[in-house]
């Protein structure tokens, strides 16, 4: 069955429609949301889009490939990942967000930060991608005032002590026990519309990354969309035995693909233009006719 997504915005956005009380960007089956990582430490492409005109070209090229919208980042969220002042993060990521605002791109900010949140939103970008769950109460605050919707990940610890232990009970229930009150809270708060992550690779091990991509359909059978994004990570390395993460493309698509069978609404992926091939593909194998 094919499935129908849609993101409200309090303010107008490439390609969306204008109904009551804001915006609405609608799309069919899994889209795809291209990576570019404007840090020198990412853990796979850490340093190819420092440049702007590096960036830029990966951003177009996604764009004309047919992704749904371009996530920008400007710290890393690696393991051991340091934090970075939040006037060297904007450094990085404002020229590449207004010239890609002007171009009439979808933008995704990936950051952990109310500050950076709220310049990027000022400068053009959309939707904010906070990898903490939107923990800090700012960070509601900011989208609320701005009408942008957020990206709920969760993720065990923070990105510097998340692998070392992480544990649970039962890591199903309680990530999406997580997912469904932290979006229902943000919600409630007046955020316009809400994705929901799981937070593959984030605080957990290969057991329970796998365990919530076989359980991915609980997940999707609910009311928000859910963004999955795997792309290039260790867990690769553990099924497959590719230690360098540029490497990891195709085991990406695989774990990617399945999710789209399980009803995600958007995958996060480093390769977008191959992403958007096989998901294409992959609609035209399910339709029915």
């Amino acid at each position: 069955m094919t499935r129908h997504f849609r993101l409200e915005f309090q303010f107008p956005v490439p390609g969306a429609v204008r109904v009551a009380g804001g915006w609405q960007l609608s799309w069919t089956g899994t889209a795809v949301m291209g990576i570019v990582n404007v840090t020198p430490d990412s853990f796979s492409d850490g340093g190819r889009h420092l440049g702007l005109d590096a960036a830029l070209a990966s951003a177009r090229a996604m764009r004309d490939a047919g992704v749904l919208m371009i996530d920008v980042g400007g710290e890393s969220t690696r393991p051991g990942a340091e934090v970075v002042p939040v006037a060297q993060e904007l450094d990085r990521i404002l020229p590449l967000i207004r010239v890609l605002s002007a171009e009439s791109v979808v933008i995704s900010v990936d950051t952990m930060k109310p500050e950076v949140a709220a310049e990027a939103l000022r400068a053009g970008a959309h939707l904010i991608n906070d990898v903490t769950g939107l923990h800090d109460p700012e960070m509601v605050l900011v989208c609320a005032r701005a009408g942008a919707p957020a990206c709920v990940m969760h993720m065990q610890g923070e990105p510097r002590t998340m692998q070392l232990r992480p544990q649970y009970g039962d890591v199903v229930a309680e990530v999406h026990a997580f997912l469904t009150e932290r979006a229902a809270e943000v919600l409630a708060a007046g955020v316009p519309s809400v994705l929901i992550d799981p937070g593959i690779g984030f605080g957990k091990t290969l057991t329970h990354n796998l365990a919530l991509l076989r359980a991915l359909p609980q997940f999707t059978a609910g009311p928000l969309p859910v963004l999955v994004g795997a792309s290039r990570k260790r867990l690769i390395d553990f099924i497959a035995e590719v230690p360098t993460a540029a490497e990891r493309d195709p085991g990406t698509l695989a774990l990617h693909l399945h999710a789209a069978r399980s009803g995600a609404a958007l995958v996060r992926a480093h390769a977008a233009a191959a992403h958007v091939q096989a998901l294409r593909v992959q609609a035209a194998l399910d339709d029915q006719p």
